[in-house]
């Protein structure tokens, strides 16, 4: 298997970069915004979330234009030298990895409370790890197209799903806008951050893309699709169950599609689907991780086995999935890696691209 001659599409890159965002989040984003806002301003944060990201988002693919066909393992050497660039590259690498173990933990705790009860935490996150080791070692041209099978189902159920809900819909329970001011709006931006990790897998896909220059488009577009999904989702549960309803729910988004059922559907309750269309998606974060990881160590160390890499990667994820005791402390893990990808995808792109600017590393493609 060799990546070095594939070539995706602007259209592709996009749906990566959704694939990748739309993970975790989406169950608990209503909750943890809603905590730290108070107040029913919850969406302003969400907007404000996805044009700041966006914006960091450019940042970081402009870095990548200028080192065409480089990942971002292969370019921090020239920018900063090899000590440097093994450190920020390892920390890239571990924060992959953790990546894919806290999504796949997810998973395994929700299938395990509402689908497979009583089934062990550690069957379930194997049974995806080697499903999902299955789909990677065939390369980026099998994941980009299941890919592009995964992302149009997933958005058309959910976001059925979701405005079915409207019967609950209550306008209300947004009001009043701003009542506190701007602040409690910008209490609600930390949280966010974890949902939007995604973008940062343009450090390795920009170095695939046809055609780099519009690595910007895919990010933008990503980026926006992604935003209205959360938004949707945020604007109609906490429309539904209300900010006081919220905030006591473990996984909000899967009580509102559960509260409310359609006679004479085929699925008159539609939180199985719900879940099977959610699983796709922490499927996909998972292995676009875990390849991420890989392609990571095999740039960064330059080594030649990439299918071993991944079979090797296995047992740290799946070490790495087992630490938190229990839901709690998954959720404590979220935040630190939300803590984690302001510096390393926020912070570091910034840096590096003044510094090859400065040093005048890289071609003039930004």
């Amino acid at each position: 298997m060799n990546d070095s001659q594939v070539k995706i599409s602007t259209t592709q890159a996009a749906v990566i970069i959704v694939n990748y965002m739309l993970g975790a989040g989406i169950l608990t984003l209503p909750r943890t915004t809603s905590k730290a806002v108070g107040t029913p301003d919850v969406w302003i944060s969400i907007i404000l979330s996805g044009l700041i990201i966006t914006g960091v988002g450019i940042i970081l693919v402009t870095l990548c234009r200028r080192f065409p066909e480089k990942t971002v393992f292969q370019f921090t050497r020239e920018i900063t030298g090899s000590w440097i660039a093994y450190i920020l590259g390892c920390a890239n690498i571990i924060y992959f990895m953790v990546i894919a173990a806290f999504e796949i933990r997810v998973m395994a705790d929700v299938t395990g409370m509402y689908l497979l009860e009583r089934t062990p935490t550690w069957a379930i996150v194997m049974v995806f790890m080697w499903i999902g080791i299955y789909l990677i070692s065939g390369g980026l041209p099998v994941i980009v197209r299941v890919f592009e099978v995964i992302l149009p189902i997933t958005l058309v159920i959910f976001v059925m799903e979701i405005l079915l809900s409207n019967q609950l819909f209550e306008i209300s329970n947004l009001r009043p806008v701003l009542g506190e001011g701007i602040l409690p709006v910008i209490k609600g931006l930390k949280p966010s951050l974890l949902s939007y990790t995604g973008y940062e897998v343009m450090l390795v896909i920009t170095a695939y893309m046809q055609n780099p220059q519009k690595s910007n488009k895919a990010m933008t577009w990503g980026l926006g699709i992604s935003t209205a999904i959360y938004l949707i989702t945020v604007v109609m549960v906490v429309g539904s169950l209300s900010l006081d309803g919220i905030k006591t729910r473990t996984w909000p988004t899967l009580d509102l599609v559960r509260s409310f059922e359609i006679q004479g559907l085929i699925f008159e309750r539609f939180e199985s689907l719900l879940l099977v269309i959610w699983i796709l998606q922490i499927f996909s974060t998972f292995a676009i991780t875990h390849y991420c990881a890989s392609v990571g160590i095999r740039d960064l160390f330059k080594a030649k086995k990439m299918r071993t890499i991944m079979y090797c990667l296995l047992p740290f994820i799946y070490l790495a999935a087992m630490i938190p005791k229990n839901v709690y402390e998954t959720f404590a893990l979220g935040d630190m890696l939300g803590n984690v990808s302001v510096v390393l995808f926020a912070i570091m792109p910034l840096m590096l691209l003044l510094l090859s600017i400065i040093r005048k590393k890289g071609g003039k493609h930004a």
